[in-house]
């Protein structure tokens, strides 16, 4: 009368039919001796709207926040014939509060820690300080962006070697510097620097400070008076005008 058709095995249900669905009470393991695709999803629908779809369901009866959503596991043998988890992809449900509720996405490397956290106000590359380094390529260079994370560094364009900051560097000058290294190093060929750059009314500058004062020190251009002025304790020291006079 429902147009069902129950599998049982020992009193127990194991897979029901209908004309639409097919629902199986316990694992599924689907299996190919070849290289071909293992489960393929197939949606024919004709509209705009998303399909095929996974759905993964946590029906918990009592959710915590904290609990895990559910996981995807790339798993293969090591050569001692061990089943490992090489990389695992976790979702987990951080805030369960009806109206606030909050996830995370982690995917983990074949050693259990995180390569990247999709959290929920933050987007975390190596939580778990490894040294694991961070690249970026561009169209002409390998190291755009690199984070050297064994000697905690920063480098842009090329690898850094200077500092223990950020180091732009165009090209190699040969330099070195010692263990009170500079935050910020930039080195190239030429006439290479730092420009800064602000709106025509606007002023450019260089402050010095700490955390309980931050104008201990200052250089700033400004445009309205067409000035380099040099400041400190807070107070104007010296001007410097176009004209060269001080």
């Amino acid at each position: 009368t429902d147009d069902q058709i129950d599998f049982k095995a020992g009193g127990t249900d194991i897979m029901s039919l209908t004309a639409t669905t097919a629902t199986i009470n316990d694992g599924l393991t689907v299996s190919v001796s070849d290289n071909t695709d293992t489960l393929t999803l197939k949606s024919t629908d004709a509209d705009a709207n998303v399909g095929p779809v996974i759905n993964f369901t946590r029906d918990s009866s009592s959710p915590a926040d904290n609990d895990f959503l559910g996981a995807i596991d790339f798993q293969g043998d090591n050569d001692a014939g061990e089943t490992h988890d090489y990389v695992r992809i976790l979702s987990r449900a951080l805030d369960v509060s009806n109206g606030s509720e909050k996830a995370d996405l982690a995917i983990k490397a074949a050693d259990g820690n995180n390569y990247v956290n999709f959290a929920h106000t933050e987007v975390i590359f190596n939580e778990d300080s490894q040294d694991r380094d961070f690249r970026v390529e561009s169209d002409g260079k390998t190291h755009m962006l690199h984070v050297d994370a064994g000697n905690n560094r920063v480098g842009m364009i090329t690898e850094p070697d200077l500092g223990i900051g950020l180091h732009i560097r165009e090209s190699d000058s040969g330099g070195s510097i010692d263990a009170w290294a500079d935050a910020l190093v930039i080195e190239g060929s030429g006439d290479s620097g730092m420009t800064i750059l602000s709106g025509n009314a606007s002023d450019g500058s260089i402050n010095w400070g700490d955390d309980g004062d931050n104008d201990a020190g200052r250089i700033v251009y400004n445009h309205n008076v067409n000035q380099l002025k040099f400041y400190n304790g807070g107070a104007e020291r010296m001007a410097i005008n176009t004209a060269g006079e001080v």
